[in-house]
């Protein structure tokens, strides 16, 4: 994942603001020791090299860095990148969350040009483009991810583009400007059950983000549409069963299920480690509800493999078409 931002000012570069001010003065929770399905190899090939090395040289912050992705070495060893734009500050501040909270810089006009010059120059066939939350904006971002997706378009015209969204909440006409650049794939995380929201995503509301996606296909059916969640952090299986059965409703095609892996000790704690097999009744039970394409496994993260399983998806669809 890449995320272009504005740099910071000379004063926080001579003292650096904390990362996440709104959890300091929380206690600290235990980080548990991760189950052995969980261990990635370190990233030393020349690929990797190679990506970081690109990345630098465009002025790129990476969102796989700031989250401490568990994929980084195998997605970057295959020059696979994720583009976070409009910043590396977000105004939410969610408890699973490790991107730096605050008050965000000014956007960069020139970032859609800068973001399709990386894309062209990593020769990405399918791109995502994802963003910190955006809530100081009127629009809350939504024509900048709307030129974005133009530029790219414009410089590389055979990049499939998924788009990774904020809720847009209470920000009326956001996301018809997105839809109607017409990305290949929307998609927007519900992140974790209902009953979870107040405590791990309190700036959101569930059945807002669930309508956010059925929007998207009444505006244009023939969109894909991708909501992923995260297990381990104390949610009933009861729950999430029920929760595929609201994206369902929703007409959502793709769902994505990972485990969560706490940040720091300030962040949310992990209350399970689902194991592998788990994962697996997980993707066969939401594959019997209907969904096109389901990705379930303790390193599934929303953009993980996502050029493969656009192909996937795409070709199931037509496959259901008889084409």
């Amino acid at each position: 994942m890449v995320t272009v931002f504005d740099k910071l000012s000379t004063q926080s570069r001579l003292k650096p603001l904390p990362r996440h001010p709104e959890k300091a003065h929380k206690p600290d929770n235990e980080v548990m020791r991760k189950p052995a399905w969980i261990r990635v190899k370190a990233p030393v090939s020349k690929d990797y090299a190679a990506t970081k090395r690109i990345i630098r040289e465009h002025g790129l912050a990476t969102v796989c860095e700031e989250a401490g992705c568990p994929n980084v070495g195998e997605c970057w060893s295959k020059r696979h990148a994720t583009m976070m734009i409009m910043g590396e500050i977000c105004t939410r501040a969610c408890a699973f969350c490790n991107v730096r909270t605050g008050v965000p810089l000014p956007l960069n006009r020139k970032e859609p040009e800068n973001v399709a010059s990386a894309v062209a120059k990593l020769g990405l066939n399918h791109v995502v483009i994802t963003s910190v939350d955006r809530d100081d904006l009127d629009d809350g971002g939504a024509k900048h991810f709307a030129d974005v997706i133009t530029a790219i378009r414009s410089a590389t015209p055979n990049t499939t583009i998924e788009v990774l969204t904020p809720d847009f909440w209470r920000k009326d006409g956001a996301l018809e400007q997105v839809v109607a650049a017409r990305p290949d794939v929307f998609n927007h995380n519900l992140e974790t059950v209902p009953s979870h929201y107040l405590r791990i995503r309190p700036g959101s509301r569930y059945f807002h983000s669930l309508r956010l996606l059925q929007r998207v296909k009444e505006l244009d059916p023939a969109m894909f549409t991708k909501s992923g969640i995260m297990v381990g952090l104390g949610e009933r299986r009861e729950e999430v069963l029920q929760l595929m059965d609201d994206m369902r409703v929703a007409e959502i095609d793709f769902l994505t299920i990972g485990q969560y892996l706490q940040p720091t000790p300030k962040h949310a704690p992990v209350k399970d480690w689902i194991t592998p097999d788990e994962f697996k009744s997980y993707e066969r039970i939401a594959l019997s509800k209907g969904f096109a394409l389901v990705s379930a496994s303790p390193l599934t993260r929303s953009s993980y493999h996502a050029g493969d399983d656009f192909a996937r998806l795409r070709a199931a669809r037509l496959a259901k078409l008889g084409i």
